[in-house]
């Protein structure tokens, strides 16, 4: 049961299948070049189009319960090391990329809350969204996907920690530390009012990260099948003990969140690319794109960028070595 979940629920492969079948009736060779590119791009454009629009309508109408003020008081009650588990697990219910969570890591620092503890939910944000463990399901399996999260959460809880222990509060910008907090009201929602709210995300995160996709989708189907397999193994497989280090930096330029991290991840994976090392891709995408950092920039000096850039670099590099000694459990 599980196995067809994974497969023709979440994988959708039953998809793949009718998209080969009517490029096969209208003449396409699907097994050549051409076709096979034109079949990986309809496939995965409609999956992960479909699970983009459902995933964030679930999750937005979750979201919608932990409004910024009421998270706030949250994290409020909390401290040590339980407020950094607690800021990294609803990190996992906010936005889905890391430019979009820096407003919010501003509010919570600038609301008095401690500085590792919002840096835990910076990290958990971008990296580990439940819209992650479900692509991450029907990509790799639930093993993976398991397991992705968990480390993705030791990650955020350990980046917070030793930040909170390295003392770094000076280096928050003024502006943000000395801004006036004022008490909002918070209006109950009604089931009505949640499920308008969930689906205005849905239509304005799609409007955001749909080019992205597209983009995504255009490079894993060119990897996919324009790409040599040896190609792929010699610079990200086994032979060599640097993938991992590569896949991550290779990662940093770019701006993506998961959803366009995806078919390339897919496409590397299936070409011959280590596990740890297409995983340290994506977390090197969606936690430390460029971008974000750029933004982030403007709200922390550069000590402390640059200890959460070196903390979030070695912790993604362990994670792909680690992935990397266990594949054989997993996949």
């Amino acid at each position: 049961m599980w196995t067809f979940i994974q497969d023709q629920v979440l994988g959708m492969k039953w998809l793949n299948v009718l998209i080969g079948n009517l490029l096969t009736s209208l003449g396409l060779d699907i097994t050549g070049k051409i076709g096979g590119s034109i079949q990986f791009f309809i496939y995965d454009m409609i999956k992960i189009t479909v699970l983009l629009c459902t995933l964030i309508f679930i999750i937005s109408y979750i979201q919608s319960y932990f409004p910024p003020e009421r998270t706030k008081k949250i994290l409020g009650r909390f401290h040590g090391i339980g407020a950094n588990i607690l800021a990294a697990l609803l990190g996992t219910v906010t936005p889905f990329c890391s430019c979009s969570s820096i407003p919010l890591f501003i509010g919570f620092t600038s609301a008095g809350l401690p500085l590792g503890v919002t840096f835990s939910f910076l990290i958990s944000s971008p990296m580990v969204d439940l819209g992650s463990l479900v692509l991450l399901m029907s990509i790799f399996g639930a093993k993976v996907a398991i397991v992705y999260v968990v480390l993705g959460l030791v990650i955020a809880v350990a980046g917070g920690t030793l930040i909170e222990k390295l003392h770094l509060e000076n280096q928050v910008e003024e502006f943000i530390r000395n801004a006036k907090q004022m008490e909002i009201p918070q209006e109950e929602l009604t089931v009505k009012d949640r499920l308008a709210y969930a689906a205005e995300q849905v239509a304005g995160t799609f409007k955001k990260v749909f080019l992205y996709i597209l983009i995504g989708v255009g490079i894993g189907a060119f990897i996919h099948n324009w790409i040599p397999e040896n190609l792929i193994v010699r610079f990200l497989g086994k032979g060599n003990p640097f993938g991992v280090i590569l896949a991550t930096v290779a990662g940093v330029p770019m701006y993506a969140d998961i959803f366009g991290c995806i078919p390339i991840a897919e496409a590397l994976l299936a070409k011959g690319a280590k596990l740890g090392v297409v995983l340290s891709f994506m977390m090197g995408v969606t936690t430390l794109s460029l971008p974000s950092m750029i933004m982030l920039k403007k709200a922390v000096k550069s000590k402390l960028l640059g200890v959460f850039v070196v903390i979030c670099t070695v912790g993604i590099i362990i994670v792909g070595y680690f992935f990397n000694l266990i594949q054989h459990m997993l996949v």
